[in-house]
Protein backbone atom coordinates (compact mmCIF):
# COMPACT_ATOMS: atom_id res chain seq x y z
CA UNK A 1 0.00 0.00 0.00
CA UNK A 2 0.86 3.64 -0.19
CA UNK A 3 2.40 4.07 3.19
CA UNK A 4 4.53 1.19 3.10
CA UNK A 5 5.94 1.69 -0.36
CA UNK A 6 6.75 5.73 1.67
CA UNK A 7 8.10 3.72 4.38
CA UNK A 8 10.01 1.93 2.56
CA UNK A 9 11.41 4.35 0.24
CA UNK A 10 12.51 6.67 3.27
CA UNK A 11 14.04 3.15 4.92
CA UNK A 12 15.79 2.74 1.94
CA UNK A 13 16.88 5.75 0.68
CA UNK A 14 15.94 5.41 -2.72
CA UNK A 15 13.27 8.22 -3.01
CA UNK A 16 13.48 11.87 -4.25
CA UNK A 17 15.87 13.99 -2.42
CA UNK A 18 18.09 10.58 -1.55
CA UNK A 19 21.04 12.32 -1.52
CA UNK A 20 19.73 14.35 1.79
CA UNK A 21 19.00 11.23 3.98
CA UNK A 22 21.82 11.87 6.17
CA UNK A 23 19.74 12.38 9.17
CA UNK A 24 18.44 8.72 8.62
CA UNK A 25 21.06 7.49 10.42
CA UNK A 26 22.64 9.86 12.05
CA UNK A 27 21.96 9.12 15.83
CA UNK A 28 23.65 5.65 15.49
CA UNK A 29 26.27 7.17 12.91
CA UNK A 30 27.76 10.58 14.28
CA UNK A 31 31.37 10.18 15.10
CA UNK A 32 32.04 10.48 18.96
CA UNK A 33 34.75 12.55 18.57
CA UNK A 34 32.29 15.31 16.76
CA UNK A 35 30.77 14.91 20.45
CA UNK A 36 33.79 15.41 22.51
CA UNK A 37 34.68 18.32 20.49
CA UNK A 38 31.43 20.19 20.64
CA UNK A 39 31.47 19.58 24.71
CA UNK A 40 35.32 20.82 24.50
CA UNK A 41 34.26 23.89 22.66
CA UNK A 42 31.15 24.47 24.54
CA UNK A 43 32.94 24.31 28.21
CA UNK A 44 35.61 27.16 26.56
CA UNK A 45 33.12 29.14 25.46
CA UNK A 46 31.23 28.89 28.84
CA UNK A 47 34.67 30.23 30.79
CA UNK A 48 34.81 33.65 28.43
CA UNK A 49 31.32 34.03 27.90
CA UNK A 50 27.93 35.30 30.01
CA UNK A 51 25.95 35.39 26.75
CA UNK A 52 26.38 33.26 23.81
CA UNK A 53 24.81 34.85 20.32
CA UNK A 54 23.87 32.21 17.75
CA UNK A 55 23.69 33.58 14.11
CA UNK A 56 21.19 31.34 11.95
CA UNK A 57 18.04 31.52 10.49
CA UNK A 58 15.43 28.60 9.98
CA UNK A 59 16.96 25.13 10.55
CA UNK A 60 19.95 26.75 11.52
CA UNK A 61 18.54 27.95 14.75
CA UNK A 62 14.76 26.72 14.95
CA UNK A 63 16.17 22.82 15.81
CA UNK A 64 18.67 24.25 19.17
CA UNK A 65 15.64 26.94 20.32
CA UNK A 66 13.12 24.20 20.30
CA UNK A 67 15.49 22.27 22.61
CA UNK A 68 16.65 24.34 24.66
CA UNK A 69 13.65 25.96 25.55
CA UNK A 70 12.11 22.70 26.32
CA UNK A 71 14.72 21.14 28.52
CA UNK A 72 16.09 24.70 30.16
CA UNK A 73 13.61 25.67 33.11
CA UNK A 74 11.35 28.10 32.40
CA UNK A 75 12.09 31.64 33.04
CA UNK A 76 16.09 30.76 32.40
CA UNK A 77 16.95 34.09 32.16
CA UNK A 78 15.98 35.19 36.26
CA UNK A 79 16.98 31.72 37.88
CA UNK A 80 19.75 33.24 40.60
CA UNK A 81 22.90 31.66 40.66
CA UNK A 82 23.20 30.22 37.06
CA UNK A 83 26.65 29.49 36.01
CA UNK A 84 25.79 29.11 32.41
CA UNK A 85 26.10 31.74 29.48
CA UNK A 86 22.40 33.36 28.48
CA UNK A 87 21.92 31.83 24.92
CA UNK A 88 20.80 34.60 22.26
CA UNK A 89 19.51 34.24 18.80
CA UNK A 90 20.31 36.83 15.93
CA UNK A 91 20.02 37.00 12.27
CA UNK A 92 16.58 35.28 11.55
CA UNK A 93 14.87 38.51 10.84
CA UNK A 94 16.01 41.47 9.89
CA UNK A 95 14.95 43.94 12.43
CA UNK A 96 17.02 47.15 13.03
CA UNK A 97 15.80 48.16 16.26
CA UNK A 98 16.15 44.50 17.52
CA UNK A 99 19.40 43.69 16.16
CA UNK A 100 20.70 47.19 17.07
CA UNK A 101 19.34 47.04 21.03
CA UNK A 102 21.23 43.69 20.67
CA UNK A 103 24.87 45.47 20.02
CA UNK A 104 23.96 47.99 23.04
CA UNK A 105 23.37 44.99 25.06
CA UNK A 106 26.75 43.00 24.43
CA UNK A 107 28.27 46.57 24.95
CA UNK A 108 28.37 45.83 28.62
CA UNK A 109 28.78 41.79 28.78
CA UNK A 110 31.77 39.27 27.71
CA UNK A 111 30.18 37.31 24.61
CA UNK A 112 30.88 35.15 22.02
CA UNK A 113 29.48 34.09 18.63
CA UNK A 114 28.36 30.99 16.72
CA UNK A 115 27.66 31.48 13.41
CA UNK A 116 26.02 28.74 11.12
CA UNK A 117 25.29 28.97 7.06
CA UNK A 118 26.27 26.86 5.06
CA UNK A 119 26.76 28.99 2.46
CA UNK A 120 27.82 32.21 4.58
CA UNK A 121 25.84 34.26 2.37
CA UNK A 122 21.93 34.02 3.39
CA UNK A 123 20.82 37.42 3.82
CA UNK A 124 19.07 37.27 7.35
CA UNK A 125 22.68 35.77 9.28
CA UNK A 126 25.12 37.33 6.70
CA UNK A 127 23.91 41.09 7.53
CA UNK A 128 24.03 39.76 11.28
CA UNK A 129 27.47 38.02 11.24
CA UNK A 130 28.62 41.16 9.88
CA UNK A 131 27.26 43.84 12.53
CA UNK A 132 28.48 41.44 15.53
CA UNK A 133 32.10 40.67 13.36
CA UNK A 134 32.43 44.82 13.49
CA UNK A 135 31.30 44.83 17.08
CA UNK A 136 33.74 42.09 18.03
CA UNK A 137 36.55 43.91 16.84
CA UNK A 138 35.81 47.48 18.20
CA UNK A 139 35.30 45.55 21.94
CA UNK A 140 38.07 43.18 22.04
CA UNK A 141 40.34 44.23 19.04
CA UNK A 142 40.69 42.65 15.50
CA UNK A 143 43.22 39.79 16.82
CA UNK A 144 41.20 38.67 20.11
CA UNK A 145 38.01 37.57 18.32
CA UNK A 146 39.08 34.61 16.53
CA UNK A 147 38.66 32.32 19.93
CA UNK A 148 35.22 34.06 20.40
CA UNK A 149 33.61 32.85 17.16
CA UNK A 150 32.42 29.62 16.19
CA UNK A 151 31.37 28.72 12.31
CA UNK A 152 29.86 25.98 11.24
CA UNK A 153 29.53 25.59 7.92
CA UNK A 154 30.19 23.76 4.92
CA UNK A 155 33.65 21.36 4.83
CA UNK A 156 34.99 23.52 1.70
CA UNK A 157 33.12 25.70 0.07
CA UNK A 158 31.40 29.19 0.45
CA UNK A 159 32.01 32.40 2.04
CA UNK A 160 31.86 31.71 5.08
CA UNK A 161 34.41 28.50 5.05
CA UNK A 162 36.82 30.93 3.56
CA UNK A 163 36.56 33.55 6.30
CA UNK A 164 36.70 30.51 8.91
CA UNK A 165 39.92 29.26 7.15
CA UNK A 166 41.34 32.67 6.87
CA UNK A 167 40.87 33.86 9.91
CA UNK A 168 41.32 30.75 11.97
CA UNK A 169 38.03 29.97 13.74
CA UNK A 170 37.34 26.96 15.11
CA UNK A 171 34.46 25.32 13.25
CA UNK A 172 32.40 22.51 12.52
CA UNK A 173 31.10 20.85 9.71
CA UNK A 174 27.45 20.99 8.37
CA UNK A 175 26.74 17.75 6.84
CA UNK A 176 26.35 17.83 2.70
CA UNK A 177 24.14 15.03 3.03
CA UNK A 178 21.61 16.41 5.59
CA UNK A 179 19.15 19.92 5.11
CA UNK A 180 18.17 22.35 7.21
CA UNK A 181 15.27 21.47 9.16
CA UNK A 182 16.66 18.04 9.64
CA UNK A 183 20.01 19.47 11.39
CA UNK A 184 19.46 19.40 14.86
CA UNK A 185 21.03 16.40 15.63
CA UNK A 186 24.14 17.82 13.64
CA UNK A 187 26.64 20.55 15.05
CA UNK A 188 24.15 23.01 14.05
CA UNK A 189 22.05 22.09 16.63
CA UNK A 190 24.21 20.40 19.27
CA UNK A 191 26.65 23.02 20.18
CA UNK A 192 23.91 25.47 21.05
CA UNK A 193 22.12 22.66 23.21
CA UNK A 194 24.96 21.93 24.87
CA UNK A 195 26.06 25.09 25.45
CA UNK A 196 22.68 25.31 27.44
CA UNK A 197 24.24 22.46 29.77
CA UNK A 198 21.90 19.87 27.94
CA UNK A 199 23.25 16.60 27.88
CA UNK A 200 23.64 15.70 23.78
CA UNK A 201 24.76 12.27 24.36
CA UNK A 202 21.13 11.65 25.90
CA UNK A 203 19.55 13.42 23.00
CA UNK A 204 21.21 11.41 20.38
CA UNK A 205 20.22 8.14 22.58
CA UNK A 206 16.58 9.03 22.60
CA UNK A 207 16.79 9.19 19.08
CA UNK A 208 18.55 6.27 18.12
CA UNK A 209 16.18 4.24 20.10
CA UNK A 210 13.03 5.79 18.21
CA UNK A 211 15.11 4.99 15.05
CA UNK A 212 15.05 1.53 15.88
CA UNK A 213 11.38 1.74 16.27
CA UNK A 214 10.60 4.20 13.05
CA UNK A 215 11.91 1.07 11.45
CA UNK A 216 9.48 -1.60 12.47
CA UNK A 217 7.97 -2.67 9.30
CA UNK A 218 4.59 -0.64 9.45
CA UNK A 219 2.80 -3.99 7.70
CA UNK A 220 3.96 -6.66 10.36
CA UNK A 221 4.63 -4.05 13.87
CA UNK A 222 3.79 -1.36 15.50
CA UNK A 223 5.31 1.79 13.79
CA UNK A 224 3.85 4.89 15.35
CA UNK A 225 5.87 7.04 13.24
CA UNK A 226 4.09 5.76 10.37
CA UNK A 227 0.97 5.65 11.85
CA UNK A 228 0.80 9.51 12.45
CA UNK A 229 2.08 9.79 8.86
CA UNK A 230 -1.15 7.51 7.51
CA UNK A 231 -3.30 9.33 10.10
CA UNK A 232 -2.23 12.70 8.95
CA UNK A 233 -2.72 11.71 5.47
CA UNK A 234 -6.24 10.16 5.72
CA UNK A 235 -7.47 13.53 7.78
CA UNK A 236 -6.13 15.70 4.76
CA UNK A 237 -7.96 13.88 1.95
CA UNK A 238 -11.41 14.14 4.24
CA UNK A 239 -11.07 17.63 3.85
CA UNK A 240 -8.99 18.58 6.72
CA UNK A 241 -5.78 20.75 4.93
CA UNK A 242 -4.85 22.25 8.39
CA UNK A 243 -2.80 21.07 11.72
CA UNK A 244 -2.69 22.69 14.51
CA UNK A 245 0.23 21.22 16.84
CA UNK A 246 -1.26 22.22 20.30
CA UNK A 247 0.79 22.24 23.48
CA UNK A 248 -0.20 22.77 27.55
CA UNK A 249 3.65 23.81 28.05
CA UNK A 250 4.79 26.76 27.40
CA UNK A 251 8.29 25.44 27.22
CA UNK A 252 7.02 23.47 24.20
CA UNK A 253 6.30 26.61 21.97
CA UNK A 254 9.64 26.40 20.25
CA UNK A 255 9.24 23.13 19.51
CA UNK A 256 5.84 24.26 17.31
CA UNK A 257 8.11 26.43 15.73
CA UNK A 258 10.49 23.48 14.72
CA UNK A 259 7.72 21.44 13.63
CA UNK A 260 6.33 23.82 11.46
CA UNK A 261 9.32 24.50 9.20
CA UNK A 262 10.01 20.66 8.98
CA UNK A 263 6.47 19.77 7.22
CA UNK A 264 6.19 23.25 6.13
CA UNK A 265 8.61 23.20 4.16
CA UNK A 266 8.54 19.27 3.38
CA UNK A 267 5.23 19.19 2.14
CA UNK A 268 3.98 22.17 0.60
CA UNK A 269 4.65 21.92 -3.03
CA UNK A 270 2.86 21.38 -6.20
CA UNK A 271 -0.36 23.12 -4.55
CA UNK A 272 -0.27 20.48 -2.24
CA UNK A 273 0.25 19.91 1.68
CA UNK A 274 -1.60 20.21 5.15
CA UNK A 275 -0.87 23.89 6.27
CA UNK A 276 1.42 23.65 9.77
CA UNK A 277 0.44 25.91 12.37
CA UNK A 278 0.35 26.18 16.25
CA UNK A 279 -1.50 26.74 19.35
CA UNK A 280 -0.09 27.23 23.00
CA UNK A 281 -2.63 26.50 25.31
CA UNK A 282 -4.62 27.04 27.95
CA UNK A 283 -3.38 30.73 26.76
CA UNK A 284 -5.01 30.47 23.60
CA UNK A 285 -8.13 29.14 24.18
CA UNK A 286 -8.55 32.33 25.39
CA UNK A 287 -8.24 34.12 22.08
CA UNK A 288 -8.30 30.75 19.32
CA UNK A 289 -10.64 28.77 21.38
CA UNK A 290 -14.03 30.27 19.72
CA UNK A 291 -12.88 29.29 15.80
CA UNK A 292 -11.30 26.26 16.35
CA UNK A 293 -14.55 25.01 17.96
CA UNK A 294 -16.96 26.37 16.00
CA UNK A 295 -15.38 27.91 13.09
CA UNK A 296 -14.59 26.43 8.99
CA UNK A 297 -14.01 22.88 9.96
CA UNK A 298 -11.01 22.29 8.13
CA UNK A 299 -8.61 21.76 10.86
CA UNK A 300 -7.45 18.39 13.13
CA UNK A 301 -5.14 18.90 16.05
CA UNK A 302 -2.12 16.90 17.65
CA UNK A 303 -1.55 17.53 21.21
CA UNK A 304 1.76 17.14 22.65
CA UNK A 305 0.75 15.98 26.04
CA UNK A 306 3.15 16.02 28.90
CA UNK A 307 2.71 13.49 31.57
CA UNK A 308 5.07 14.65 34.38
CA UNK A 309 6.45 17.87 34.91
CA UNK A 310 9.85 18.34 37.06
CA UNK A 311 8.02 20.25 40.17
CA UNK A 312 5.36 20.42 42.59
CA UNK A 313 3.22 23.05 43.30
CA UNK A 314 -0.47 22.72 45.43
CA UNK A 315 -2.98 25.16 44.77
CA UNK A 316 -3.46 26.12 48.92
CA UNK A 317 -6.87 26.61 50.54
CA UNK A 318 -8.16 30.04 50.84
CA UNK A 319 -10.37 30.95 54.40
CA UNK A 320 -12.51 33.90 52.34
CA UNK A 321 -12.28 31.36 49.18
CA UNK A 322 -13.77 34.88 47.63
CA UNK A 323 -12.51 33.19 44.23
CA UNK A 324 -14.86 30.01 44.55
CA UNK A 325 -11.63 28.13 44.07
CA UNK A 326 -11.56 25.93 47.13
CA UNK A 327 -12.63 23.26 45.29
CA UNK A 328 -9.51 22.94 43.86
CA UNK A 329 -7.30 22.58 46.81
CA UNK A 330 -4.47 20.24 47.72
CA UNK A 331 -4.93 19.29 44.04
CA UNK A 332 -1.43 20.29 42.05
CA UNK A 333 -1.92 22.81 39.27
CA UNK A 334 -0.50 20.03 36.57
CA UNK A 335 -3.69 17.88 37.50
CA UNK A 336 -5.84 20.86 36.19
CA UNK A 337 -3.58 21.76 33.43
CA UNK A 338 -4.61 17.85 32.50
CA UNK A 339 -8.26 17.94 32.48
CA UNK A 340 -7.94 21.67 31.16
CA UNK A 341 -6.06 19.67 28.11
CA UNK A 342 -9.14 16.60 28.65
CA UNK A 343 -11.78 18.60 28.37
CA UNK A 344 -11.08 21.05 26.03
CA UNK A 345 -10.13 17.65 23.30
CA UNK A 346 -13.54 16.26 24.37
CA UNK A 347 -15.26 19.69 23.13
CA UNK A 348 -13.20 20.05 19.59
CA UNK A 349 -14.17 16.75 19.43
CA UNK A 350 -17.52 17.43 19.64
CA UNK A 351 -16.55 20.24 17.09
CA UNK A 352 -16.17 18.12 14.24
CA UNK A 353 -12.23 18.66 15.04
CA UNK A 354 -10.18 15.62 15.19
CA UNK A 355 -7.46 15.44 17.60
CA UNK A 356 -3.75 13.17 17.61
CA UNK A 357 -2.73 12.56 21.24
CA UNK A 358 1.55 12.48 21.52
CA UNK A 359 2.24 11.34 25.28
CA UNK A 360 5.72 12.64 26.18
CA UNK A 361 6.53 10.78 29.70
CA UNK A 362 8.47 13.95 30.75
CA UNK A 363 10.35 16.72 29.46
CA UNK A 364 14.25 15.08 29.63
CA UNK A 365 16.82 14.64 26.75
CA UNK A 366 15.91 11.37 26.14
CA UNK A 367 12.01 11.96 25.45
CA UNK A 368 13.00 14.83 23.48
CA UNK A 369 15.44 13.21 21.39
CA UNK A 370 12.76 10.47 20.67
CA UNK A 371 9.99 13.08 19.46
CA UNK A 372 12.38 14.80 16.94
CA UNK A 373 13.37 11.94 15.23
CA UNK A 374 9.60 10.69 15.47
CA UNK A 375 8.71 13.74 13.45
CA UNK A 376 11.74 13.92 11.16
CA UNK A 377 10.61 10.28 9.88
CA UNK A 378 6.82 10.75 10.26
CA UNK A 379 7.71 14.06 8.04
CA UNK A 380 9.46 11.98 5.30
CA UNK A 381 6.67 9.65 5.37
CA UNK A 382 3.94 11.59 4.69
CA UNK A 383 5.88 13.54 2.18
CA UNK A 384 6.52 10.31 0.06
CA UNK A 385 2.58 9.44 0.47
CA UNK A 386 1.52 13.03 -1.65
CA UNK A 387 4.26 12.59 -4.17
CA UNK A 388 6.75 15.48 -3.45
CA UNK A 389 10.26 15.19 -2.80
CA UNK A 390 10.61 16.24 1.32
CA UNK A 391 14.01 17.74 1.26
CA UNK A 392 13.93 20.97 -1.37
CA UNK A 393 11.98 24.08 -0.98
CA UNK A 394 12.37 25.79 -4.12
CA UNK A 395 9.40 27.60 -3.70
CA UNK A 396 11.99 30.09 -0.80
CA UNK A 397 13.94 31.51 -3.96
CA UNK A 398 10.61 33.19 -4.91
CA UNK A 399 10.96 36.03 -2.44
CA UNK A 400 14.24 36.60 -2.28
CA UNK A 401 14.67 37.03 -5.87
CA UNK A 402 12.20 39.63 -5.23
CA UNK A 403 13.34 41.23 -2.47
CA UNK A 404 17.43 41.00 -4.52
CA UNK A 405 15.70 43.24 -7.29
CA UNK A 406 14.05 45.54 -5.27
CA UNK A 407 17.60 46.21 -3.42
CA UNK A 408 19.95 46.62 -6.71
CA UNK A 409 22.06 43.58 -6.03
CA UNK A 410 23.92 43.41 -8.86
CA UNK A 411 23.32 40.35 -11.09
CA UNK A 412 26.08 38.16 -12.32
Amino acid sequence: NELYAAWRTIREKKGAGKELTGWVDLPVTIDPLIIDQIESVSERLATQSQIIVVVGIGGSYLGSKAVTEALCPPLNHLVPNRHLPHIIYAGHHLSQDYHATLLEILDHYDYSVVVISKSGTTTEPAIAFRLLKAHLEKKYGQNAIASRIIAITDASKGALRSLTDQEGYDSFIVPDDIGGRYSVLTPVGLLPIALSGIDIRALLEGAAYMRQHCFNDPQKEENAAATYAWVRQALYHSGKPVEIMVNYEPQLASFGEWWKQLFGESEGKASKGIFPTTVNNTTDLHSMGQYIQEGLKVMFETVLSVNEPKKNLTIPRDKENLDNLNYLSDKTMHEVNQKAEQGTCEAHLEGKVPNIRIEIPQLTPWYIGQLIYFFEFSCAISSYMLHVNPFDQPGVEAYKDKMFRLLGKPTK
